[in-house]
């Protein structure tokens, strides 16, 4: 091999030193180990990241890197995966986490709309007489059909259905106001 001795042409790998053996890791595996972090990463910081992150694990533990160059390679490699692997999982924790808390900030601004809808649409009830009030309630919030009201209340059915229109036009001229000036024109 053109006279030079063979430690000369392979990379240093079995250095005594700890420090010297991160150097020496460094060197034979940065190249790779960043070519496959820029695989696995969206971007070329966070890819420089993921390969700084795994020199510092081995610089931890020396002694959980493996020796011999395929073996210490397989070794970075791995721990490489792994650190990726945990980041997905955060980010995945992550946005579970925001969309619950959506989620939950969503029921609960909706309970406090229906709960102001709920409050305005009694107070506009409030204005309609009582017997228009009695007869829009039990038809619209209650369910009760026209001829039942009509028997409970003592009074026809066309006489019901009246106080049922009157009371519906009431109330939409009551919440006309607070439903915005889209729904001004119906």
């Amino acid at each position: 091999m053109n006279g030079l001795p063979v430690a000369s042409v392979l990379p240093v790998a079995l250095p005594g030193n700890p420090a010297e053996r991160l150097s020496a890791l460094f060197d034979a595996h940065h190249e790779r180990l960043y070519r496959l972090a820029r695989r696995l990463a969206s971007n070329a910081d966070d890819a420089l990241d993921l390969v700084q992150e795994t020199f510092l694990k081995a610089a931890r533990s020396p002694t959980a890197v493996p020796r011999g160059l395929t073996s210490e390679e397989a070794w970075l490699v791995r721990v490489l995966i792994n650190i990726r692997r945990d980041q997905w999982r955060k980010t995945a924790v992550r946005k579970r986490h925001d969309n619950a808390l959506k989620r939950s900030t969503n029921v609960e601004s909706d309970q406090e709309g229906a709960l102001i809808a709920r409050a305005t649409v009694w107070r506009a009830l409030d204005n309609l007489t009582p017997r228009r009030r009695a007869v829009v309630v039990m038809h619209e919030l209650e369910g009760s059909p026209i001829s039942a009201i009509a028997s409970l209340l003592g009074i026809n059915a066309v006489t019901v259905r009246w106080h049922l229109s009157m009371g519906r036009r009431d109330l939409g001229r009551a919440l006309r106001p607070q439903m915005g000036e889209s729904h001004e024109n119906r």
